[in-house]
């Protein structure tokens, strides 16, 4: 029990730790929050929404794999950005990084041998330079274009040397940089799903226009066309229904399976049927979504109206897709 409870006020006692750094940190947020400001501003205005500048992220050791982590935040939140190592960065890969770029540099020392080497070069490319670390009078903290403190922290390590409570505090920094830059330049669930696109939230924000079969896999049919040849159609479409359209493509309606399966055995004469023109007994109009709209939408209407396939539209109401329950479904989509 005594072993148990030392374990227990240990991991306690780590977890205050850290969380009285983040703590101290909220505070020292607000006494920088011009520098905040600028580097948040800086970023936004180099990298991304089209621009040819790349957040650069680099550090070494425990920091090293906090600064890939945050390249990583970045980049999925509409910030181009990429990891360099800064031994690495002195054998070549320096010409990864442009004029256009902004370097953001982890060090809690702003000391670090490998950091400090590289200033020179940094310099002499040209790029923006934002440090986060932990003594701003360090020569990372002093060569830099704008510098941010995470304070001078406690190690939560027993031994007060493993980086523990200081790379918390520059996740949490580095984090709240990244997220607030997406919020200030407008970054849509649209986009992120973009960059997202083979995990289930990804999968829910593609639009329909990502998601629909196209070309010959929808078998798009004139008013005029027999039933019989609308079958044929939709054994080489391989598909459930056929759209009918009129001569500028816009869509007028749909023919399904059980719409054929109904007509058929209401009729006494089902030669008539198959010989007969499809739009006797088509559903005109029919409902359809915008090519635009979220695929989450879609699922949300076929469920709700009890349809397997969902014709699909532009802005002018001309026929462009097909969504096709069964084809979600083979590509991992949860209907």
């Amino acid at each position: 029990m005594a072993e148990g409870s030392d374990t227990l006020a240990s991991i306690v006692g780590i977890l205050r730790i850290e969380a009285q750094a983040l703590a101290g940190l909220v505070e020292l947020a607000a006494q920088q929050a011009d520098a905040l400001e600028r580097a948040c501003a800086l970023i936004r205005g180099a990298c991304g929404d089209g621009r040819p500048g790349r957040l650069v992220v680099t550090g070494v050791g425990k920091a090293g794999l906090i600064a890939r982590k945050l390249a990583a935040t970045f980049a999925s939140t509409g910030t181009p950005s990429l990891f360099i190592h800064p031994a690495e960065a002195r054998h070549g890969d320096l010409g990864m990084i442009q004029q256009t770029d902004i370097v953001l540099a982890l060090s809690n020392s702003g000391s670090s041998e490998e950091i400090v080497a590289l200033l020179p070069s940094l310099k002499h490319i040209g790029s923006g330079l934002i440090a986060i670390v932990g003594r701003t009078e360090s020569p990372l903290a002093r060569h830099a274009t704008i510098a941010l403190s995470i304070g001078k922290v406690v190690e939560a390590c027993p031994l007060g040397l493993a980086p523990s409570t200081s790379t918390t505090a520059m996740l949490a920094l580095g984090d709240a940089i990244a997220l607030t830059v997406q919020r200030e330049r407008r970054f849509t669930p649209e986009q992120y799903a973009r960059f997202h696109p083979g995990g289930a939230l990804g999968r829910k924000l593609m639009t329909c226009r990502e998601a629909m079969r196209t070309g010959e896999r929808v078998a798009a049919v004139q008013r005029e066309t027999s039933v019989l040849d609308c079958l044929r159609a939709t054994g080489k479409a391989r598909a459930g229904s056929v759209q009918l359209i009129d001569a500028k493509g816009l869509l007028l309606g749909i023919f399904t399976d059980g719409d054929l399966r109904r007509v058929l055995t209401r009729t006494a004469d089902p030669a008539d049927v198959l010989n007969g023109p499809v739009g006797a007994h088509a559903t005109c109009p029919c409902r359809s979504i915008r090519d635009t709209d979220l695929l989450q939408s879609a699922l949300h209407l076929c469920a709700e109206k009890k349809m397997n396939e969902l014709p699909v539209v532009d802005t002018d109401g001309k026929l462009v897709g097909l969504l096709d329950l069964q084809d979600l479904v083979d590509r991992g989509f949860e209907i």
